[in-house]
């Protein structure tokens, strides 16, 4: 995932291919073996960071036996797999804040890599924090309305009685945002009153917005996004261009 933009995110899971879709479910796999490690159990009741990685692969329609068989794996005594977790922050083009989020088992393959995408398309590699304050982590649950079947007041509703913090209906795109520790009891509570989500995670939502009016800086800030979603090691990349 990419931003925080609502319809394009639908849009862009809609119309994934297939070689996408079979990178993100790769990328969701490797997010599924560090929670179980760390977590300590393959059960998503007793392991919240499970649960929430559960939420996303089910929202990009990774399938149930996929999920049970990368948990099985990540449970077996034979499993080698070790996984980090980094964070990059930087500047796109015209000053675009950018967070990128890795889980590499090779930091000396992963950082270069990283900082050849922001050096090939105008951007700056910062410093631990030199972004990451102007962005606010929260569960963010986005359902697609485009058929105009759900009444947005109801969703709404039943969004708040589920814990959310907030609710906006923009357009054919439903989104529903929640603190972080309150995620995964939001996403149980909407699953089991017969929602489903087009998307559904914690994301590092932007405070403020940056529109880019020249085309070259357009360019290089799209490219420096697929550049680093292209990479094995790149989990998430968040940013304040404002792309709708």
């Amino acid at each position: 995932m990419s931003g925080h933009s609502k319809w394009h995110n639908i849009q862009k899971t809609k119309g994934a291919a297939d070689a996408k879709r079979s990178a993100a479910f790769t990328k969701i796999a490797r997010e599924i073996i560090v929670a179980v490690k760390e977590g300590g159990s393959g059960d998503p009741n007793n392991n919240s960071r499970l649960a929430t990685v559960i939420a996303k692969a089910k929202a990009v329609n990774m399938p149930n036996d996929n999920i049970k068989r990368t948990i099985d794996k990540a449970l077996g005594a034979g499993n080698t797999d070790s996984y980090e977790a980094v964070t990059y922050e930087g500047y796109g083009p015209g000053g675009v804040a950018v967070i990128v989020e890795a889980l590499t088992d090779n930091r000396q393959r992963t950082a270069p890599e990283v900082r050849h995408a922001f050096d090939k398309c105008n951007g700056n590699l910062g410093a631990i924090g030199c972004v990451s304050w102007s962005f606010d982590k929260k569960g963010v649950i986005v359902i697609d309305n485009e058929d105009g079947e759900l009444d947005e007041e109801t969703v709404m509703m039943d969004a708040l009685d589920a814990g959310a913090a907030d609710f906006e209906a923009d357009g054919p795109a439903l989104e529903i945002t929640c603190d972080p520790d309150a995620f995964n009891d939001v996403v149980k509570t909407l699953e089991e009153k017969g929602y489903s989500f087009v998307s559904a995670e914690v994301e590092m939502v932007p405070q403020n917005y940056i529109t880019l009016s020249g085309e070259g800086d357009v360019k290089n800030m799209q490219k420096l996004i697929d550049m680093l979603e292209d990479s094995d090691d790149v989990q998430n990349v968040w940013h304040n261009w404002d792309n709708d």
